[in-house]
């Protein structure tokens, strides 16, 4: 199973950025995938996940209401994005896609089986 995550890069506060993941293979049995993000000297925390059906969304208290998840299928291919508007500071960090085979949808990093490269979001003042 591989996740290929882009679409980091620099933006203004109060900007947006959108990141992208695909995973095409090992699909079958696949039941959600999941952003998280890593700030430097911090741990990884969840940021959010929906459900490979599209029914449910989850958000971390953080971003939510600034940032929206959304899925697309075609065939076994996957695509999770990660639509960031009214970006903060704060939200300049690595973040990591990922995908889980388990429910219910967790924010551990223990709950979710496979883990994307990282991409560099930076937001500038």
């Amino acid at each position: 199973v591989q996740l290929q995550a882009s679409g980091g890069g620099l933006a203004q506060t109060g900007g947006s950025l959108r990141l992208s993941c695909a995973i095409s293979e090992g699909t079958v049995g696949m039941h959600g995938m999941g952003w998280f993000r890593q700030a430097p000297g911090e741990e990884r925390e969840f940021v959010a996940s929906i459900r490979t059906t599209g029914i449910a969304t989850y958000y971390a208290d953080a971003v939510k209401g600034r940032f929206t998840i959304s899925i697309s299928r075609d065939g076994a291919k996957n695509t999770a994005y990660l639509q960031m508007n009214g970006l903060k500071v704060e939200d300049t960090a690595v973040y990591y896609c990922a995908a889980s085979y388990s429910l219910p949808l967790g924010r551990m990093l223990n709950d979710w089986g496979y883990w994307g490269q990282g991409t560099q979001v930076t937001v500038s003042s």
